[in-house]
């Protein structure tokens, strides 16, 4: 453990396993305290037992995402109660697997709430925490699909268009200020929800999460006057350049 994160405070939503848990073990190596957030209490604990031993604090609380009531849960929790947030890392995602002309409104609804909502209300209601910090980074995690389009992902599709979307224009509205915001979109990663959509992509072939913790790691820790703004990971076996 370096420590290069001691005293910062992280906020990953969808942490309970896959590149969320990634990811908070990764700012939990650097010594960060990190704020936990998914559904499902018993992957928050086992997550929080591994950011507690790679040598972070953890702090896990129970939320739904696509809920306003639970995002405001959220935010009073970090301005109350911890008072201090330097990191936002916007990882939760929701998909919807199916054609446009058979996708209702509640499926629609609850991916777009998930995947562009949610990022969108937390980074408005914390910025007045991250302009506080000495350097305050914006991590929003997007996909492929935020600048390709795949028949069966409308909705998916639809949702991380409009988190990359939010993500370039806050850029531009905090350029001048000491908050930098980074869109990664990766390629086909080994989570539950890749797994899902892509059954045809064989295992062996996905990006393992940890290599896109790895890429959160050094987007956070580089130090000079490179900015990278929007980092596009593939499969190594999928074509180049999408």
């Amino acid at each position: 453990m370096a420590d290069l994160l001691k005293d910062n405070v992280a906020l990953v939503t969808g942490a309970g396993r896959g590149i969320g848990r990634e990811i908070a073990l990764a700012l939990a190596s650097e010594g960060a305290t990190v704020i936990l957030t998914a559904r499902t209490q018993a992957d928050l604990e086992e997550t929080a037992a591994l950011v507690e031993s790679a040598g972070g604090k953890a702090l896990a609380l129970i939320i739904d995402a696509a809920r306003l009531d639970s995002l405001q849960t959220l935010t009073d929790f970090i301005i109350n109660k911890v008072g201090r947030l330097d990191i936002l890392v916007n990882n939760a995602g929701s998909i919807c697997i199916a054609p446009l002309k058979e996708t209702d409104n509640e499926s629609y609804q609850r991916v777009m709430d998930v995947n562009a909502r949610a990022p969108f209300v937390l980074c408005r209601d914390l910025l007045p925490m991250l302009e506080r910090s000495p350097a305050g980074y914006i991590i929003n995690i997007a996909s492929v699909l935020a600048v390709k389009g795949y028949a069966m992902q409308s909705a998916y599709s639809a949702s991380k268009h409009a988190l990359r979307g939010m993500s370039m224009a806050l850029a531009e509205e905090l350029r001048d200020t000491n908050i930098r915001v980074h869109i990664i979109c990766p390629g086909a990663t080994a989570t539950e929800m890749v797994l899902k959509a892509r059954p045809d992509i064989p295992v062996e072939d996905l990006i393992e999460p940890a290599e896109i913790a790895e890429l959160v790691h050094y987007l956070i820790t580089h130090k000079g006057n490179a900015m990278m703004d929007e980092l596009h990971i593939r499969r190594k076996s999928s074509a180049p350049w999408f």
